[in-house]
C-alpha cells in the first residue's frame, strides 16, 4: 500500500471496525490531511516519518496559536494512524506510541455484558435470509466471541486454518504472526455446521463458471471474502433484533467483551495477551481497569451505603434497644 492511500484506508477500518460517526471520520480525515501536506513540504511521507517529524509538527500547530484540544485531536489522529499502520505491517514500528500530548484522556473502551452478548448469539440465529446466511451468521458470531479477533483477521481467515484440530483456530494477525487460539465447543460447534453447508455450496459450483474460495467466509466482492463493513452492518442488525444497544456494539466491542469477560472469569493476563494478538502486555492491561470501573459502578448501583435515601430498619427496636 503506498503511502498516499494509508488515509483512506485506515478511515475505512475506522468505520468498519468501530462505527466511528460520519462527523469524527470527517475530523480524522482533516487532520491527517493537514498533517500530510506538512510532511510533503518537507519531503516527507507517513511511511518515512520519525518521532522527530511528529513533535515538530506539534511545535508548528503550537506556533500557529492552536487551541491545546485542536493539537490533543491531532495527535491522536496521528497516533491512531501509525498504530493501524504497524498493526497493518505497514510499518514495522510506530514511531508516535511514546509521544504524549495536551489534554489526553485515555477512554475505556465500552463494554458488553454476558447477557448482551448471549441476546447478540442469539439474534445471529434467527438473523438471515435462508439457513446458509443463518448458520454462517451464528458462526462469523461465535468464533468472534471465542477468539477476540480482529474483524478483519475473522472476515479474512483462510478456510484452511479451520482444519485440523476442531480445538484450535490458526490466526494469521497483524504483521503476518500466526497465533494459535482455542475455540470453546459452542464456537467448534458452530464452525462445523458452517463448514458442512459451506462446502456442499462449493461442491455446486462448475469449474468453469465459479473457482472454489479460499476463504472461510467466501463473497462475490472483490476481495473473495466477506467485508469488513458488510460484517459491521450484519452485527449491527444483531443488535437491533436482540434488544441491545446499537449504540454500544461494534465488533471491536465483542473483542472487548472476550478480554473483559475472560478477565473477570479469572484468566491469566498474559494468555490474553497472546490471545489478543497484543504485542505488548501494557495494550492489554487496559482491561483491568475496565473491570475495575465495572467493579466501582456495581458498587455504587447495590451497596446500600451508597444510597443517599433513608434506610429503613429490618425489625422494631424494642424499648431497651435491642
Amino acid at each position: 500500500m503506498i503511502p498516499s492511500t494509508w488515509i483512506s484506508a485506515f478511515l475505512e477500518a475506522q468505520a468498519a471496525e468501530l462505527g466511528a460517526a460520519t462527523n469524527t471520520l470527517l475530523a480524522y480525515g482533516r487532520d491527517l490531511k493537514d498533517f500530510d501536506v506538512w510532511l510533503s513540504r518537507r519531503g516527507r511521507d507517513f511511511a518515512a516519518t520519525t518521532r522527530a517529524d511528529i513533535e515538530d509538527y506539534l511545535v508548528h500547530c503550537d506556533a500557529q496559536g492552536f487551541a491545546k484540544s485542536t493539537r490533543a485531536r491531532r495527535l491522536s489522529a496521528i497516533k491512531q494512524l501509525f498504530r493501524f499502520a504497524f498493526e497493518e505491517g505497514l510499518r514495522t514500528e510506530n514511531p508516535a506510541i511514546q509521544i504524549s500530548g495536551p489534554g489526553q484522556d485515555k477512554r475505556l473502551p465500552k463494554i458488553l455484558s454476558i447477557e448482551e452478548v448471549d441476546r447478540l448469539l442469539e439474534a445471529a440465529r434467527s438473523s438471515g435470509r435462508n439457513a446458509h446466511d443463518r448458520i454462517r451468521n451464528v458462526c462469523l458470531m461465535e468464533l468472534l466471541y471465542a477468539t477476540g479477533m480482529r474483524v478483519s483477521e475473522l472476515v479474512g481467515l483462510p478456510v484452511a486454518s479451520a482444519r485440523g484440530d476442531p480445538r484450535l483456530l490458526l490466526i494469521l494477525g497483524k504483521g503476518g504472526k500466526e497465533r494459535m487460539v482455542p475455540l470453546s465447543p459452542p464456537a467448534r460447534d458452530a464452525l462445523a455446521a458452517w463448514l458442512t453447508i459451506r462446502e456442499e455450496a462449493e461442491t455446486k459450483k462448475t469449474p468453469r463458471k465459479e473457482l472454489h474460495s479460499r476463504y472461510l467466509f467466501p463473497s462475490r466482492g472483490v476481495s473473495g471474502y466477506l467485508t469488513r463493513h458488510r460484517f459491521y452492518l450484519l452485527i449491527k442488525e444483531f443488535a437491533v433484533s436482540g434488544g441491545v444497544d446499537p449504540s454500544k456494539v461494534t465488533p471491536h466491542t465483542l473483542r472487548h467483551a472476550f478480554a473483559t469477560h475472560l478477565l473477570a472469569g479469572g484468566a491469566d493476563l498474559r494468555a490474553i495477551q497472546t490471545m489478543l494478538g497484543h504485542a505488548d502486555v501494557a495494550t492489554t492491561e487496559i482491561y483491568t481497569h475496565v473491570l475495575e470501573a465495572r467493579l466501582s459502578e456495581l458498587v455504587l448501583e447495590h451497596h446500600p451505603l451508597a444510597n443517599d435515601a433513608p434506610r429503613k430498619a429490618s425489625g422494631k427496636i424494642s424499648s431497651d434497644g435491642q
